[in-house]
């Protein structure tokens, strides 16, 4: 396996679940989703956006697990923390993907608020964590360092592994927003087919802002 297809496999196994948001008819909550979610007439001409429509969510399905960690439970621990506390259902989230030379990030508003005390609890406890596919494995080491955030309430992370010399990011951010709240999530992409050129974290935590500061005014 190639250095570029190992550091894909681990960042997607890392990231299981996270594409289990529900969306669904434009009813109450979901009509306020409607008129809270960025569309693409907020981005600069150029950027490539997208609304992901998921398939609704079935718990008897058996999604692949989590890859192993040490500490325990480490390299699903933020998405988890999200998926335990869902309120799934039609209309309970929205979500967009939208695209840079440079920094790809998915967005997705609730209508229902994050825990966020339990999200911060867990970066701190996997500040530092070894993950890997096999026990006999040797682990790959992985940090989470909180970045400032441009809003107060808010909570970023920066989770980087370090793979046969190199490291490789992956950026989050959460917010609650009244009743709703903003969960994003964001990788260093390189496109150079996409004409306007993004920045991780800046551009990120710019979008995030927007998108926080939009549900707030609805």
């Amino acid at each position: 396996m190639t250095r570029r297809a190992l550091v894909a496999a681990v960042l997607v196994a890392v990231l299981t679940g996270c594409g289990d948001t529900i969306t669904g008819t434009a009813t109450w909550p979901g009509a306020k989703l409607d008129r809270v979610v960025l569309t693409e007439a907020d981005f600069p001409p150029g950027v490539r956006y997208e609304r992901v429509l998921n398939e609704p969510r079935d718990d008897n399905v058996e999604r692949p697990p989590a890859m192993l960690s040490r500490p325990e439970g480490c390299a699903d621990a933020l998405t988890r923390d999200i998926a335990v506390t869902a309120e799934w259902g039609p209309g309970s989230a929205a979500e967009y993907a939208a695209a840079y030379d440079g920094v790809r990030m998915v967005i997705t508003v609730l209508t229902w608020r994050l825990d966020l005390e339990r999200l911060a609890a867990t970066a701190q406890r996997c500040a530092e964590y070894e993950t890997f596919f096999d026990p006999t494995d040797p682990g790959i080491p992985v940090t989470t360092t909180q970045l400032p955030s441009p809003r107060p309430d808010a909570l970023v992370y920066r989770q980087t592994m370090r793979l046969r010399g190199e490291e490789n990011s992956v950026y989050f951010a959460f917010e609650n927003v009244g009743a709703m709240a903003v969960f994003g999530i964001a990788f260093p992409t390189p496109n150079a087919s996409i004409s306007v050129k993004g920045t991780v974290p800046q551009t990120f935590l710019e979008i995030t802002t927007k998108q926080a500061e939009r549900a707030q005014a609805v």
